[in-house]
């Protein structure tokens, strides 16, 4: 079938019937320098938001210690209890046998409440020092066994809490790396990186620790920034710092905001920096670590590596900087 020209009012016409918001064009795509802005905006949210989720995942870790210690805690405490019963309601038949006037030993065995036992066994009047003694220790262990349950469900609770804060964060993350991932994209600059690349070698004037520091964040060049990344084939901003610092025997806390107030006493100012020293941009979304000769090493943000720029070319404004 061969079909001849449309007349120009008619092709106007359906194009305006076939239009859904009639005849409304669609939105142009943004201008190089409107997704390179649109970029910095997602890059600062995103800088916050993996803190936060950085954050929450160390929260649930500790939560999640802190039940397992204080579960085993009750579990040794329990068993302990057991023992315990076990060795008084054994007095207990040994002092009926002897006819003594105690409470029946069926009622001994399943009383649920342990100063009722006691009471009863106290009745005899002829316990030996040793019996009195594990008496004694029955009952402080008992009353103790309520608050270590009660210790570890509150535990149990904080972890699930802590789980939730994690999942909500990470779903947050997850939606700002799509959003960046398409700009870059766009850019023409999504890098994936190398995860096994053994990075460049450093030759600045760092010296002692710093030196080590260095010589680490260095041999990271070009692994991909990874949200929540503490090497070895990926990093976010503090697990690169975190990481590097570890390698030259400083432990320093996982998130940029714990690190700051870490460093709350080893401030410096920004002019005086030296190799080594963390740098924080404004707001404390994101933390670098000075190279020396006016340069820094650092894992920027998603769909790119860790680089070594020039520090005014950072794109961040700083709130400062502390040595380790």
């Amino acid at each position: 079938m061969r079909f001849g020209r449309v007349p120009v009012a008619t092709g106007l016409t359906i194009g305006l019937l076939l239009s859904p918001t009639g005849g409304a064009h669609a939105d142009p795509k943004p201008t190089i320098r409107q997704a390179k802005a649109r970029l910095a905006k997602l890059n600062d949210k995103a800088d916050k938001v993996v803190d936060r989720y950085n954050t929450a995942t160390e929260n649930l870790k500790q939560a999640q210690s802190a039940y397992g210690k204080l579960n085993a805690r009750y579990k040794r405490k329990l068993a302990t209890v057991a023992d315990l019963r076990r060795q008084v309601i054994a007095m207990a038949v040994d002092t009926y046998k002897m006819g003594g006037d105690v409470t029946s030993l069926p009622s001994l065995v399943g009383s649920g409440d342990p100063t009722s036992l006691l009471n009863s066994v106290a009745l005899v009047g002829q316990l030996s020092q040793e019996r009195a003694a594990t008496l004694a220790a029955f009952d402080r262990e008992n009353r103790g066994l309520k608050g270590e349950r009660d210790k570890a469900e509150d535990a149990l609770a904080d972890a699930d809490k802590e789980r939730d804060a994690v999942q909500k964060e990470r779903a947050e993350v997850l939606k700002l790396i799509a959003q960046q991932k398409k700009l870059l994209e766009r850019l023409g600059a999504y890098k994936t990186g190398d995860p096994n690349s053994t990075g460049i070698r450093y030759t600045g004037p760092a010296s002692g620790n710093a030196a080590a520091v260095l010589k680490f964040a260095y041999a990271q060049v070009g692994k991909p920034y990874v949200f929540g990344g503490t090497g070895p084939r990926g990093f976010d901003c503090s697990g690169l710092t975190q990481a590097s610092w570890r390698a030259a025997g400083v432990s320093l806390p996982r998130t940029t905001w714990q690190q700051w107030a870490w460093g709350a006493s080893r401030k410096v100012d920004i002019g005086s920096l030296q190799p080594g020293d963390l740098i924080f941009s404004e707001g404390l979304g994101h933390v670098s670590i000075y190279a020396g000769n006016g340069l820094i090493v650092h894992a920027p943000q998603t769909g790119d590596v860790v680089k070594v720029v020039k520090l005014n070319s950072y794109g961040r404004r700083l709130q400062g900087a502390i040595r380790p």
